[in-house]
């Protein structure tokens, strides 16, 4: 990935912990690497194609004033992901904070936070079975689009299967959704909770109805054995409902613990013969 850096960059703000600190103010400098791709801009040499580095300079200058943060891990976090809403050709950055006038009493050269963040990829299933479950989801998809940190939302078409789990109850209406994002994979659980809430899911019968069912399948750079968040989503490989909408956005995608991409695991289902059953369940569903 290609990079722009900016070095040292001198900003008066008011950061700490103690008064004396937010009332005075003190030095800052500030050190930031955008990776991005440079390509096209260098070929067309337009600036149109690129980041302006004077632009994120004075952002980052107006952002460190106007604000106020008691830790300086706070002001990098809050000052990295502004950076990344603002500027969309910027794919992730590494940022330090460096406080070289910090109130510690003994002799140091410099006190500094340095993090990384970015964009990254997640795929969602997305899925209904009562009222109207077109609806439903629609607006799911409407609220991920409005959703800041979330950007480049997009859903397979829509099938209809036979509920999974062995609990009687209507056929589901499911699809998949790509997208990137600069939530954490527990802050987008956490999202993808609240819209279930918002859609008034209850969660009385394990595997039963509900009105919206998300969740994170895959997640860039990330896996969790976690009761609470388990990723890749489990047993993703038995469930046809999953993987033939998967497969239309990413059959190149491979599972990072099997190995297998996306394409391999339906086929491997199918071959089984359960892929042939759940075609006989399914049906074009897109204008449901």
């Amino acid at each position: 990935m290609d990079q722009i850096r900016i070095e040292n960059l001198e900003v008066y703000a008011a950061h700490g912990v103690y008064p004396k600190e937010t009332r005075q103010g003190q030095l800052f400098k500030v050190d930031v690497t955008l990776n991005m791709d440079t390509g096209p801009a260098g070929l067309a040499d337009d600036l149109a194609l690129s980041t302006n580095y004077g632009e994120v300079s004075r952002l980052i200058q107006r952002y460190l004033w106007e604000n106020t943060f008691s830790l300086i891990e706070a002001a990098a976090e809050h000052l990295a992901r502004e950076i990344l809403l603002s500027f969309p050709r910027v794919e992730s950055l590494a940022l330090e904070l460096k406080k070289p006038q910090a109130p510690v009493k003994i002799p140091f050269s410099n006190i500094s936070v340095r993090i990384e963040r970015g964009w990254h990829q997640a795929w969602l299933g997305i899925g209904s079975n009562m009222g109207d479950r077109k609806a439903y989801i629609d607006q799911a998809l409407a609220a991920l689009e409005e959703k800041p940190e979330i950007r480049q939302v997009r859903c397979s078409r829509l099938i209809t299967t036979a509920p999974y789990g062995g609990v009687e109850q209507e056929d589901f209406l499911n699809g998949a959704v790509g997208l990137k994002t600069l939530l954490s994979p527990q802050e987008l659980l956490a999202f993808l909770q609240e819209l279930e809430h918002r859609a008034g899911r209850e969660r009385k019968i394990h595997w039963g109805p509900r009105t919206l069912d998300l969740d994170i399948l895959f997640f860039e750079g990330f896996v969790s054995d976690d009761p609470l968040l388990t990723v890749p989503h489990p047993d993703m490989e038995n469930r046809g409902f999953v993987l033939e909408p998967l497969d239309e956005l990413c059959p190149w995608l491979r599972h990072p613990l099997n190995g297998r991409s996306v394409r391999q695991m339906r086929q491997e289902l199918e071959k089984r013969g359960e892929g042939a059953a759940l075609r006989s369940l399914t049906k074009n569903a897109s204008g449901s």
